[in-house]
């Protein structure tokens, strides 16, 4: 049996208002899972990989990475952190808030600096080259475009060889090659994924479990992907699909469909 490296154990968060995100939360994700999370827009999707990544600390419950309880005090422990950091990477939907370096070179190579890796150039070389940046390296980040952005923050994560991938909406602002390209390398790797996605047809693509939100915070379902695509009343309940009106011939019917949300 594959070692867990990610459990939610009873975990709750709430808005800094005091309105719940999610409560009760639990699950376990082992090494090498290829976990699809999906949800409607307000459903905790992003606040849940942030909590997954050390970024926020859950209001009730715990999150445990490889078997250890993910604390603030944790966190401050500066060996625990630094294997932390690089063993667990977040790709964030908005990449601009990632990135903040004077050039591209910089900020791929930033990351395995901080961590002490070594070969640091070939490390910028080899993901610039696999993402198509290597013309870009002496542009700053922010001239790039909303695509080049994204590609670079994900090989700000790859340069520092994580086991474990979050993935907030990673093809919002990709073109259709660079999200095959981006299926296929997160398939073929050993690395375990979690990736976030409103996109059911991309979703079919990008994992063998789903992990399902509700549009109050209850996680309805974790299991296979497949047939959880295939399940119209569970993508109704999480807010996936909805009943809209046809008309055939002089007929009108309503009926249940699943679409491909744009996210925003």
């Amino acid at each position: 049996m594959a070692e867990t490296l990610l459990e939610f154990a009873d975990v709750g968060y709430a808005w800094p208002d005091g309105r719940p995100v999610f409560s009760g939360l639990s699950f376990r994700i082992a090494a090498g899972d290829k976990v699809v999370l999906l949800g409607p827009n307000g459903a905790g999707k992003s606040t849940l990989l942030r909590l997954a990544n050390g970024l926020l600390t859950p209001a009730t419950g715990t999150v445990f990475w490889e078997n250890r309880a993910l604390t603030v005090d944790g966190l401050r422990q500066r060996e625990f952190a630094r294997a932390f950091r690089q063993a667990n990477g977040l790709l964030f939907q908005h990449p601009e808030a990632m990135l903040f370096n004077p050039t591209v070179r910089e900020e791929i190579a930033y990351g395995p600096r901080q961590l002490g890796l070594g070969g640091v150039d070939e490390r910028v070389a080899h993901w610039a080259a696999e993402l198509g940046l290597d013309g870009l390296l002496d542009e700053a980040p922010f001239a790039l475009s909303g695509g080049q952005k994204q590609k670079l923050a994900l090989a700000c994560l790859l340069a520092v060889d994580p086991r474990f991938l979050a993935l907030d909406e990673p093809s919002a602002s990709l073109d259709p090659a660079s999200v095959g390209w981006l299926i296929d390398t997160l398939l073929e790797s050993t690395r375990t994924v979690l990736v976030s996605t409103h996109n059911l047809s991309l979703a079919a693509e990008l994992g063998e479990r789903a992990l399902i939100l509700g549009g109050d915070g209850r996680l309805l379902y974790d299991g296979p992907l497949a047939p959880a695509l295939q399940d119209l009343p569970l993508l109704q309940a999480a807010g996936l699909a909805h009943r809209h009106r046809h008309r055939h011939g002089g007929l009108a019917h309503a009926h249940l469909h699943a679409h491909d949300w744009e996210s925003s």
